[in-house]
C-alpha cells in the first residue's frame, strides 16, 4: 500500500524537520505514528498529501509510493482520487456549512449517486442524521469529529490518514472514536494513525513507529512496544515495575541518547 523510504521535508528552505524517515503500511493494516509535539508527525502527513507547499515545505530527498504509483509532485486533489484521504487534526469541518453540505463535500469526487451512502452515515450516526440541516460548528467536539471522519469516507478511501482524533475529546467520545476506527478497519481500508493516546493507538493499530525530531527511533509490533520498558516509561507512563510515575522522575535523556545511539 504506502511505501515511505528516506524522506527528507525542510521548511522554508533551511528548516529541515523529517531526516530519513522511512514506513510502510499494508493493505487493510492500521499503523500508528506516535512521538511527541514538534517530531515531524503532522509534516509527514502533509507530505503523503501533497500539502507541504501551503505550508512553505518541500520534500528535498526520498520516495514516496501508493502501490507502484509515486505521489511525489502529484497536486493534492490527485492523491485523492488515487485513494489517499485525510481527517486533519482539529477536525477543519466546514463550520459554516451544515452537516449534510460538509458530507456532500467529502463526496465530490465520487461518480456514483452519493445518497445511499450519506443515508448509511446517518444510520451509523443517528445524532448526525437528527442534525442533517443544522451548521456544524454548533456540533459538540466529538460530533464534528464523527462527521469529519464520515467526510473523509465518503471520498472512498483505500488509505485514511488520521490526525490526532481524539484530541479534545472526553473519555466516552475517545471510545467512540475508537469503536469507529475498528469499524472502518472491517471495510479493509488501511490506516495511518497519528495519536498522541499512545494507549489508544497501540489497542488499534498493528504496528507502530516511534517518531522524535524528525527520525524513526523505535518500531515493531504494537504488543511488542506495549512491553518495551523504554516505551513503557515515555508513553505509557510506566517505569519497570508497572507503577505510574511522575514526569520528573523519567530519565528521559539519558533513554533518549541510547535509542538515538
Amino acid at each position: 500500500m504506502l511505501q515511505i523510504a528516506n524522506l527528507e521535508v525542510v521548511y522554508h528552505h533551511v528548516a529541515k524537520v523529517l531526516g530519513g524517515v522511512s514506513l510502510h503500511v499494508g493493505n487493510a493494516e492500521t499503523v500508528a505514528l506516535l512521538g511527541p509535539n514538534g517530531a515531524g508527525k503532522s509534516t509527514l502527513l502533509r507530505a503523503v498529501t501533497g500539502l507541504l507547499p501551503i505550508h512553505d515545505g518541500a520534500i528535498t530527498k526520498g520516495t514516496i509510493n501508493l502501490g507502484d504509483q509515486s505521489l511525489l509532485k502529484m497536486p493534492p486533489e490527485g492523491i485523492v482520487r488515487q485513494g489517499v484521504v485525510q481527517v486533519m487534526e482539529g477536525r477543519r469541518i466546514f463550520v459554516d456549512l451544515t452537516v449534510e453540505e460538509n458530507l456532500l463535500a467529502g463526496a465530490h469526487s465520487r461518480k456514483e449517486n452519493v445518497g445511499p451512502a450519506i443515508d448509511e452515515v446517518y444510520r451509523q450516526f443517528p445524532r448526525l442524521g437528527e442534525r442533517r440541516r443544522q451548521l456544524a460548528g454548533y456540533l459538540s467536539g466529538g460530533e464534528q469529529q464523527m462527521l469529519a471522519i464520515s467526510r473523509a469516507l465518503l471520498a472512498s478511501p483505500k488509505l485514511l490518514l488520521l490526525d490526532e482524533p481524539s484530541l479534545g475529546l472526553s473519555p466516552l467520545m475517545t471510545r467512540e472514536v475508537g469503536k469507529l476506527i475498528r469499524q472502518i478497519q472491517k471495510r479493509g481500508i488501511s490506516i495511518l494513525l497519528v495519536e498522541q493516546n499512545a494507549a489508544l493507538a497501540l489497542s488499534l493499530a498493528q504496528r507502530a513507529y516511534v517518531l522524535e525530531s524528525g527520525k524513526v527511533v523505535l518500531d515493531g509490533e504494537s504488543n511488542t512496544l506495549m512491553e518495551d520498558p523504554d516505551f513503557k516509561e515515555f508513553y505509557l507512563g510506566q517505569g519497570s515495575s508497572g507503577a505510574t510515575r511522575n514526569f520528573r522522575d523519567v530519565k528521559h535523556y539519558r533513554r533518549r541518547r541510547r535509542w538515538l545511539s
